[in-house]
Parts: structure tokens; C-alpha cells; sequence
């Protein structure tokens, strides 16, 4: 009876050891915070910028909840060398896990009212119709990639086909709404 009690005592005292490391791992809200600041950075890549203030909240707090079950104590994290590119992975990885989880979030690679500026889309199109644009796109785009995150990764390299993207726009476009792209001016930037 006595080991069975020293023993109980012992797997006590091991659980709240454990539990107290446990607690000291975890980020702070202070922490969280601020990497949810250090994410408002990326709020000029093409994808993030896309994203309503709503939507970019629930992005950076997955990107975070990403981050912070990766790297338990936020001290490693920040204090690694490659802090940067740690959170670009994770970042990329979040815009992958949105196109795996709903192709028509390629919407916001291609904002529907840039196409329409481009003359690649109608104006007035409505929802069920913008959705049925990007649906078809995103099929057309991953026929053409062997994943989202090849296609991601494109966008990032840069090695996407300006004029390889306009058609599969226009041939969607085509398709649903008989709108023919009979010009095409690719205006690109040297930043």
C-alpha cells in the first residue's frame, strides 16, 4: 500500500511538472498579437491583400494557431535566424490551404474587378456567376499545375505565364458567358 501511494505521488508530482512546462511554452496574447502585426505586412502580397478584414483576421490567426503549434515557445521563433522565411512558409502554406479547401478562392489571386478592368470579364456579373468563373478557372489552372502548392509556388517564383493565365481566363469566360477577349495588353511592372 505504501509504494502504491508513493507511486501515486510521484505520477502527481510528474503531471503537474509537465503541466507547468507546459503552461511556460505557450504564447502569450501579447505574443500573439504581436505576430498578427508582423502579418500585416503581408497584407500587400496579391492573395492577402484580397482579403476582407474579416477574412485576413481568420488568415492571421490560422497563420498564428500555424506558428505557434509548430514552434510551442515564441522565444525559439523569434529568436531563430530565419525567422522571416519561417513565417513566409507558414504564410504560404495558409494561401495553399485555402485553394485546397475551395478552388474559387483563387479569387483572390484574380480579383474579379481587376479582370473587369483588364477586359477580361463583363461587369455586373453576380455571385453565382463570379463563383461559376472561378470554378471554372481554378480547374483550368490545376490542370495545368501539378498542385495548388505548384501553382503557389509559380506565383511566388514569378514563373507564372502572363499570357498562358489570360487565356484560360478568357477561355472561361468564353465558355460561360460568350464574352470574347479580342485584345490583350499585359501591362507589367519592374519594381
Amino acid at each position: 500500500m505504501k509504494k502504491l501511494l508513493v507511486s501515486a505521488a510521484l505520477l502527481v508530482f510528474a503531471a503537474a511538472m509537465l503541466a507547468s512546462c507546459s503552461q511556460r511554452q505557450k504564447w502569450t496574447a501579447e505574443q500573439r498579437k504581436d505576430m498578427r502585426e508582423i502579418l500585416h505586412s503581408y497584407r500587400e502580397m496579391i492573395y492577402v491583400d484580397d482579403l476582407t478584414d474579416t477574412e485576413f483576421t481568420q488568415f492571421a490567426n490560422g497563420v498564428v494557431s500555424a506558428l505557434e503549434a509548430r514552434y510551442p515557445s515564441y522565444q525559439a521563433l523569434a529568436t531563430m535566424p530565419a525567422v522571416a522565411d519561417t513565417v513566409d512558409v507558414a504564410v504560404v502554406a495558409a494561401i495553399v490551404e485555402h485553394l485546397e479547401a475551395d478552388a474559387r478562392n483563387i479569387r483572390h489571386v484574380y480579383p474579379y474587378n481587376f479582370l473587369v478592368a483588364q477586359g477580361v470579364l463583363p461587369a455586373g456579373l453576380d455571385h453565382d456567376q463570379q463563383r461559376a468563373f472561378y470554378k471554372c478557372l481554378a480547374g483550368k489552372i490545376y490542370n495545368c499545375y501539378t498542385s495548388e502548392r505548384a501553382f503557389v509556388d509559380a506565383i511566388m517564383a514569378g514563373t507564372v505565364e502572363p499570357v498562358n493565365m489570360r487565356a484560360m481566363q478568357a477561355a472561361c469566360a468564353d465558355e460561360l458567358f460568350g464574352w470574347t477577349l479580342t485584345e490583350v495588353d499585359l501591362i507589367e511592372s519592374l519594381e
